[in-house]
Parts: structure tokens; sequence; C-alpha cells
């Protein structure tokens, strides 16, 4: 890409306040995709969440790096925009764009945590002080709106008139893209009668290795043979249903935890023929779109971000309140699928050569600069 930037070089300090594995790889992405500006990069560990959400901009109260001058803010959702301005006067009136990795009003109850407005309210205030809002993708969009909305529609008074639309009318879609190498033609066909299930999430509730377990009774229980992999992030804390799976489902295991080697996963979304979805909550669904990428049939919920990128033909029923009714539903479409396998979907939209050009234009457009055409 041309550089509009001929004088010096855009000084933008970028912000991680929760850096997990999403935010840390669309972060060093974006600075490595847009070698037009001058990156500064400030990342929190991932720990601690109810303290990092709110208390990041005090973390960050005696940072050097914020003492400095910058042509544009780029935060996360995790960071709380609007204290960290008024800390430090000087970035007031900087330009900001809050990427909006989740949002809070959405997360499900995992009924573990104590309920509390203060995480909302920060995700609330950043929309309010960015001037750029970037979701990845509509559903995130759609449900932060809609919820904030019904938050502030509980208060008893002293709301400014238009608040949700002035957050709409600055806000865009642009997704956390997809590496260019992921994106391989399969040079094999799908192996319908002992297909090599995928399931490449976190290892954490909201994800549903309950209903995956369900899944899995169900097709043994159908006479569907497979090989399975369930790999993904662990923490010190599972769900119990991964011991389930790995009790009645052992012999049928090809790979168990999360895997080490980058270049072993890319090999293992290469291999798979099916990636499975069992989410209750999936803001974009970054290891779908990877497998689909890599030649997988995407196997998904009809719900969350999935209706965006997942074929409707691949998408079985939700009945979020009853597992067992939609582990059936699921079961059903897979075995109909294996069948007669549908043509590998690859979401070439979401592909970085061409995101990175719309990441480009938004930086170039909040710096108040004239964009690429």
């Amino acid at each position: 890409m041309p550089s509009n930037f001929p004088c010096h070089r855009p000084r933008i300090l970028l912000l991680s306040a929760y850096d997990a594995g999403s935010h840390k790889r669309w972060r060093e992405q974006l600075v490595a995709s847009q070698p037009d500006f001058d990156w500064h990069v400030l990342a929190l560990p991932p720990r601690f969440f109810r303290w990092r959400i709110r208390g990041n901009a005090l973390t960050w109260l005696q940072e050097p790096a914020l003492k400095a001058d910058y042509d544009l803010l780029i935060v996360t959702s995790m960071v709380d925009l609007a204290s960290l301005r008024g800390f430090h006067p000087h970035l007031a009136s900087t330009p900001a764009i809050l990427y909006m990795h989740e949002n809070q009003f959405a997360y499900p109850d995992s009924g573990r945590q104590h309920s509390s407005a203060e995480p909302k309210m920060v995700n609330l205030y950043s929309a309010v002080a960015a001037d750029q809002v970037l979701f990845n993708s509509a559903w995130n969009r759609d449900s932060f709106l809609d919820e904030a909305y019904r938050f502030l529609d509980k208060m008893p008074d002293g709301l400014p008139d238009g608040l949700i639309s002035s957050i709409r009318e600055k806000s865009q879609i642009v997704p956390v893209p997809i590496e260019d190498r992921l994106f391989i033609k399969p040079d094999k066909a799908v192996n319908g009668q002992r297909p090599h299930l995928l399931w490449n999430h976190r290892w954490e509730y909201d994800k549903a290795p309950d209903r995956l377990l369900l899944l899995l009774d169900a097709l043994t229980a159908a006479g569907q043979d497979f090989r399975l992999s369930v790999v993904g992030e662990q923490f010190r804390n599972r769900p119990e249903a991964f011991n389930l799976i790995h009790e009645r489902h052992r012999e049928r295991i090809v790979n168990w935890g999360y895997l080490e080697s980058r270049a072993n996963y890319d090999c293992l979304l290469a291999e798979a023929d099916v990636a499975i979805s069992t989410a209750l909550h999936d803001f974009q669904g970054l290891s779908v779109l990877e497998a689909m990428a890599s030649g997988c049939i995407a196997l998904a919920p009809d719900r969350l971000a999935y209706s965006e990128y997942v074929p409707a033909a691949q998408r079985y029923t939700s009945h979020a309140n009853d597992p067992a009714a939609e582990a059936e539903a699921a079961a059903s479409l897979l075995r109909q699928l294996l069948q007669q396998p549908p043509e590998p979907c690859m979401p070439q939209a979401w592909r970085l050569s061409q995101l990175q050009k719309k990441y480009y234009k938004v930086i170039s457009a909040t710096l108040g600069r004239q964009t690429v055409s």
C-alpha cells in the first residue's frame, strides 16, 4: 500500500489492558501489517479480570509512555479510555479508536462470579469517549448496543438523549483478520465414514464442552464412528465435561489439550474434516474461521456471530436452554453433511490481505488524513 504520510509516520499508542491470546494476536498482527505508522504498545497480562478492567488506568497512571504525545490512541475494549483521558489531560484531545473484541453486556452468567455493573460501565464509558468504535462482528455490535440500551433504560434519571444512537453512528465492523497462509485448498476428500472432528476453543464453560459431550454421545448412539481432536487454551479450573469426554471417547482421541507448536496446530486444521462449535458465547469465532480457511466443514449453532460466515446448511438449530435437544440437532445435521459433504466455504473477506486495507483506511480517516482510494 502506498503511504499517505511522506513527512513523518504518525505516532500511535496501542493499549491492551487484558492481553489474552486473541487480543495479543490482533495487536501484533495490526502493528506488523501497518508499517506506515510509528507504533508504541502497552499491554497488561491476562489475569485478575475484574481488577484489570476497572484498574488499568490506575496501573498505567505513572507509565512514562503516557506522558508523551501521540497522533492517535487505539485501545481494546478492556481499556478504561474515559479515565485514561482524564488522568492524562494532554491525551484528551488525541483521536481515539476503541476496538471491541467483546462486550461485557453479552457475556453469559457463569454463576461463579459476583454480578457487577462495573465492567459494563467501563465498556460504555469507553465507547462514549472514543472517536471511532470498531467491532469484530455485527453480532458483537448489535448485542452491545441493544443490551446497553436496556441497561440504561433501567436507570432512574440523568441520561443524555441519543447516547446509543451516537455510538452506533461512529461504529464499524472490522474483524480480526485470518492470515493468508491458512487459506489452503484441501487435497483430500472428507472422510464420511470416520471423520476427524475438531473442537478448538478455550476450555471454559462459555464454550459449552458439556454440549460437545452430549453431541459425541449422540453420534456414538447413532452408530457414527469418528476420530476426535479437542484442543485449545486451558486454565487452572476447567469444566468436568472434559474429563467425561476423555473417559468415554479416549479410543477416538487424536489430539488432546493445548498444542504448543503453531505449526502443529496449522497441520491439524488442514487434516481435520469438521470443525465443531458448541459455544454459548463467541463474539467473532476465530477458531472456526481459521478451520474454514484451512478447508474444514464448519458445524456451528445458529446463533452468535456464526450466521455471518457459516453457511445456513451447516448451522444446527439453536436450543440455548435445552442442551440435549441441541445435541440431537447437531448430531443429525452432522450425519447429513457426512453423507453428502459440501464444498469448503472459504471466508475470503476475513483475509489479512483484505482487511489490512480496511484497517489502514480507518486509521487514516481517524487521524484526519486523506485515505487510500
